[in-house]
């Protein structure tokens, strides 16, 4: 009975991260359709898509499915319209949020947004209540399996803000315009164990709390990301 149980165990697990990845690319084949159709399909010709692929492409989504997002924004039958939504609030212990969405009804989003919120102690801002604390900034994730020498002199040659180098990654942060050219340089180099790749924002300030708080929070957090019309979840707190 052990090993079935374990058995089990291993594949509710496998069920969830399955599920999980699954919702990732969902989300991303979405940016993907929206960027594409937007303006050039050819990532070369489109800085806004390239940055999608680039995000993409750390999350591991594979090559046939991101074409074929690519490929669904090009065809005639291609009638999905979504429009980009902010918004603006706090989570509980007043942890700042901001919410990014792409939707084909904001009345729907905008309930759907809100009500997640007050359920788990957060409520909705105005427009400008938060976003003041963040700053739009290249985010570059590497594992940290490069000798630290190298890095040093690879990294801090390039055009970039400012980097941190810790036991298991080294982030580096770009200006948003400077994100492609510092990827391409990267790649030249040799760099390929990417965890982040992405144009993101980044709180000025982080703000730590305890368990019960931090838990309070990422309960929330990730209640917003289930929401189908939401892409990406924003907040200043240190986990």
């Amino acid at each position: 009975m052990s090993g079935h149980s374990k058995w089990s165990t291993i594949k509710r697990k496998k069920g969830a991260i399955d599920a999980a990845r699954s919702k990732v690319f969902q989300k991303l084949a979405k940016e993907l359709y929206v960027a594409a159709k937007s303006g050039d399909p050819d990532p070369n010709n489109n800085a806004s898509l390239r940055m999608v692929v680039e995000k993409a492409k750390a999350e591991n989504m594979p090559k046939a499915n991101i074409e074929s997002a690519i490929q669904k924004a090009q065809s005639k039958g291609a009638a999905e319209s979504y429009e980009a939504v902010r918004y603006e609030g706090y989570a509980p212990c007043g942890i700042a949020l901001m919410i990014d969405c792409l939707t084909d009804n904001k009345n729907r989003t905008a309930g759907f947004v809100r009500s997640t919120l007050s359920k788990r102690g957060g409520n909705l801002g105005t427009d400008g209540s938060v976003s003041y604390m963040f700053k739009r900034k290249g985010l570059i994730v590497l594992e940290n399996v490069y000798p630290e020498d190298k890095v040093m002199e690879d990294i801090l040659g390039l055009d970039i803000i400012d980097m941190e180098i810790e036991d298991e990654e080294i982030t580096i942060y770009t200006e948003p315009d400077k994100f492609l050219n510092v990827k391409d340089e990267l790649d030249k180099l040799g760099y390929d164990k990417y965890v982040v790749s992405e144009v993101t924002f980044v709180p000025d300030n982080y703000i730590s709390l305890d368990e019960d708080g931090m838990e309070k929070v990422m309960t929330l957090v990730e209640a917003l990301e289930d929401l189908e019309d939401v892409q990406n979840v924003y907040h200043n707190l240190d986990v």
